[in-house]
């Protein structure tokens, strides 16, 4: 199974977990993570973008604190602005946040239940899960010299015909190049690879 196959699998059994949604940070460096992806009510996250919780949510605190698990009823980080209480509204009445990975990549993930708390089972199901997704979207540690030069005539605004003819190659060559560098940085596009291999400082 390629890593984007395994990562849809891993999202659909998550969902599948998490009835009121859930949201995964992977990989947060510099604040920000290098793959996000979240399935919450449209209507809370947009109330949770307009006022800015990100910077107050006392789970995305525990994240970055501990790792481990925590079911939302019994997280022990205070939360000044309410923005627990305010979930409720949306459907979001329990909860669970998951976080792993060392401090300067920490993957942080929480999920919603309408109804009840998450079970144990649930808990270490739902942990064993993020934890597979922290392993397999790790950043590549460098790109052969072959999908640097494919990149590189991309960014630089060359057609695939002119590429190819730049790097003394066929066009199929260096679209498979690409193709290569695209599942090497697990992107969908090479738009997405470029600015992955940017950010990775690979290039």
């Amino acid at each position: 199974m390629s890593s984007r196959a395994e990562i849809n699998a891993v999202l659909s059994r998550l969902r599948r977990l998490a009835p009121s949604g859930y949201f995964l940070g992977l990989h947060i460096r510099f604040a920000a993570p290098l793959m996000q992806f979240q399935t919450y009510p449209a209507a809370w996250s947009e109330h949770y973008s307009a006022n800015a919780y990100a910077l107050r949510d006392p789970t995305i605190a525990w994240g970055f604190s501990t790792t481990g698990a925590s079911r939302w009823s019994s997280m022990p980080i205070p939360d000044p602005f309410g923005i627990m209480k305010e979930a409720v509204r949306f459907g979001l009445a329990y909860g669970l946040t998951v976080s792993c990975g060392p401090i300067k990549s920490r993957t942080i993930a929480s999920f919603g239940h309408d109804t009840r708390e998450f079970t144990d089972d649930e808990i270490a199901t739902i942990s064993t899960l993020v934890r597979r997704l922290h392993e397999i979207t790790e950043p590549p540690e460098s790109l052969t010299k072959a999908q640097q030069e494919a990149l590189r005539c991309i960014a630089e605004g060359d057609r695939h015909a002119a590429a190819a003819a730049k790097l003394g190659i066929t066009e199929s060559a260096f679209k498979a190049r690409l193709i290569s560098a695209r599942e090497r940085l697990m992107a969908k596009t090479t738009a997405e690879a470029l600015q992955r291999a940017k950010q990775y400082r690979l290039l």
